[in-house]
C-alpha cells in the first residue's frame, strides 16, 4: 500500500492535471485500485478517481449496491435522458450542489484485471460514473454549479484552507 496516498482537497492543482491512460495493468495497478477503494471507504465515498489520490491517470473506482466497478481508461460510448439531482465530492468537503446529468450512460473501460468491459449504467450509478470520469478530464463538480453557486462554494472552501493552515503554524 502506498501510505503517501492521501485525499487531496481543491484547491489542489492535481485536480485540475491532465491524466494519463492506464498502460500497464499490473500488481502496480492492482494496489493502486485498493488504495483508492481503501480511500474511498475511509471517507465514506461512493466513488474515488485517481487524481483525487494525487496520481494522474485515467482510473476511478465506483462502490454501488454491494460491487466494485473499476474504470481505468473510461470512455463513454452513449448516454440518454436527463436527471437532476443534488451532488457532493470527497474533494470538495461540506459543498453540495445540483447537477444534471445522462440518465442512462454507456461507458467502455478496462476492469480490474486489465479486461475490456461495457458497462450500462442507470440513475444512481450512470451519475457516479460520470462524476468520477469528469475527475479524469480535470472537471470538478463546482465546474458543474452556476456561476453564483460556484464563486460561493470556492470561497467557503478557500476560507477552510486558509483556518487549516492557521491551525498548522
Amino acid at each position: 500500500m502506498m501510505d503517501s496516498l492521501y485525499l487531496r482537497v481543491y484547491p489542489d492543482p492535481v485536480l485540475r492535471k491532465e491524466t494519463q491512460s492506464v498502460t500497464d495493468f499490473g500488481d502496480g495497478y492492482k494496489d493502486l485500485v485498493a488504495d483508492l477503494v481503501r480511500l474511498m471507504h475511509q471517507h465514506d465515498g461512493v466513488g474515488f478517481a485517481a487524481p483525487q489520490a494525487g496520481v494522474s491517470l485515467k482510473l476511478a473506482v465506483v462502490f454501488y449496491q454491494g460491487e466494485l466497478h473499476v474504470l481505468a481508461n473510461p470512455v463513454l460510448v452513449s448516454s440518454e435522458g436527463e436527471q437532476d439531482g443534488e451532488e457532493g465530492c470527497l474533494s470538495f468537503p461540506g459543498i453540495f450542489g445540483n447537477v444534471k446529468r445522462p440518465l442512462k450512460a454507456v461507458v467502455r473501460h478496462f476492469d480490474i484485471n486489465g479486461a475490456e468491459k461495457v458497462t450500462e449504467a442507470e440513475g444512481f450509478l450512470a451519475r457516479a460514473f460520470l462524476h468520477e470520469m469528469d475527475h479524469l478530464e480535470g472537471r470538478l463538480l463546482i465546474d458543474r454549479f452556476s456561476p453564483l453557486k460556484r464563486s460561493m462554494a470556492k470561497k467557503k472552501l478557500l476560507r477552510a484552507e486558509a483556518e487549516r493552515e492557521a491551525e498548522k503554524g
